[in-house]
């Protein structure tokens, strides 16, 4: 049977709205959904007015979806309380059974720094319309929150909502951006002088490794569309984890990256050690020799090793059995390749997902070890707010949820585009050879911003 093309599947959900009625002891939040033919997903996002605009693409799974406007929204700001949130999470998870209701967010990288307007220390949104792609099936939803309005009230929105999508159409084309200058914090002198501080003997005795960062700052004289540069990202790493936040017109927030903090099916958790970095070769021959070398190298070992322990240590409590592979393998990017170690947990009855944040979130993949002290010397001698990026971005519902780590990732702002990369500053590190890790890390982003 042939899907209906858009315009049929909007009336077909617009009359499945006009007719609904809400039973007795019903889920106060449902969907309701209609296939639809195929349509490119991210280009239908970007053609829409609505904000916010939210897309999302799993790194190793054959779904896609694009998210519109808001009919519950939960954002943490200044003054974010852990109890608080894990209140709420609890509260609205008991609020629909429908194993395909999601809230799509983030939570910073960390709570108890200043964070992004708009993002917040934590935000989560259960949009109104999405389209999912899963394979070649694609649906239009609408979700419908009768905890605030009354029934008509919010029928009506959802209504609206439908009869203000705009037309799909084909991505704005690429345009190279004209770079009117770069600023990076920390600048290479005070990068020099953090790594010496982390690697003086004393201090990394007692703190092993702590993962330092950079937010390189490009001014920009044009507007950049934030989708079409994140299609164009997703092309060069299929193999990676692609979503954006767009808030608001004036900020978009998108992620290309590598690292899962966890996928979550009932009481079956799947996480993974991602440490240890170094480029990809020019043939194939180059490219295997710098795999070997990154698998044989006793700084890049040791750090992923530290990953590895450190989230079966804190999973060991919230799990049954917790297994972690004894050697890693090397996942390829297109201009980098890391260390990776897959880990699989039990977990116990009633283990939630604002547990599992709370105990994996940040990982010493992007904080460090131990998590306090490293945090602390971040917090103190980094220089600028990392925010959403080294975040936890990805979605929950009542029976699955799956989270990345935003790593390689971009804020889009009115003139300028901030790019940020890290790296484990551990025993043996040395100052110039991580800041050049920094640049690989930021080649694929660079390249296609000045081919554009």
């Amino acid at each position: 049977m042939t899907a209906p093309l858009l315009s049929h599947a909007i009336k077909s959900l617009t009359d499945k709205l006009t007719s609904f009625t809400l039973q007795p002891h019903s889920d106060p939040i449902i969907q309701l959904s209609v296939t639809v033919s195929a349509i490119p997903v991210i280009a239908w996002l970007a053609a829409q007015s609505t904000y916010p605009r939210i897309y999302w693409k799993g790194r190793d799974t054959e779904e896609e979806v694009a998210a519109i406007g808001c009919c519950k929204d939960f954002f943490f700001g200044d003054d974010v309380d852990d109890l608080e949130m894990s209140a709420e999470y609890q509260k609205q998870r008991a609020l629909t059974n429908n194993q395909d209701v999601r809230y799509y967010g983030g939570v910073a990288f960390d709570r108890k720094n200043e964070s992004w307007p708009e993002f917040g220390k934590a935000r989560f949104i259960l949009p109104r319309i999405e389209l999912r792609r899963s394979g070649n099936e694609f649906k239009l939803l609408v979700n419908l929150n009768f905890t605030e309005n009354s029934f008509e009230e919010e029928i009506a929105y959802a209504l609206h909502a439908i009869a203000s999508l705009d037309k799909p159409k084909p991505l704005a084309p690429p345009n190279k951006v004209a770079l009117m200058g770069r600023s990076d914090k920390p600048d290479r002198y005070r990068w020099t002088e953090l790594v010496n501080q982390v690697t003086h003997p004393k201090f990394i005795k007692e703190t092993p490794k702590v993962v330092l960062s950079r937010q390189t700052q490009l001014e920009i004289n044009e507007q950049v569309d934030p989708w079409t540069l994140l299609a164009c990202w997703q092309g060069r790493n299929p193999n990676s984890f692609q979503f954006g936040f767009q808030f608001s017109p004036e900020s978009a927030f998108i992620s290309c990256t590598p690292e899962r903090l966890y996928r979550r099916r009932q009481r079956e958790l799947f996480t993974e050690a991602l440490a240890g970095t170094t480029v990809r070769g020019i043939n194939q021959e180059q490219d295997k020799a710098l795999a070997q070398e990154l698998l044989d190298d006793t700084k890049n070992s040791h750090e992923n090793q530290l990953v590895r322990q450190q989230i079966v240590d804190v999973l060991n409590p919230l799990s049954h059995y917790v297994g972690a592979e004894e050697f890693p393998t090397v996942l390829k990017l297109s201009h980098i390749q890391h260390l990776h170690r897959s880990i699989r947990a039990e977990l116990k009855a009633g283990v939630n997902d604002f547990q599992l944040i709370q105990a994996l979130h940040p990982t010493p993949a992007v904080g460090g070890l131990p998590k306090e002290p490293a945090m602390n010397f971040i917090r103190q001698q980094e220089g600028y707010v990392r925010g959403w990026y080294a975040g936890a971005c990805g979605y929950f519902n009542k029976h699955e949820s799956e989270f990345a780590v935003a790593i390689r990732s971009a804020r889009i702002e009115p003139g300028r585009i901030n790019l940020f990369a890290g790296a484990g500053i551990v025993t043996g590190s040395e100052a110039d050879k991580e800041w050049s890790e920094l640049e690989n890390k930021l080649t694929t982003i660079l390249s296609i911003l000045t081919e554009l």
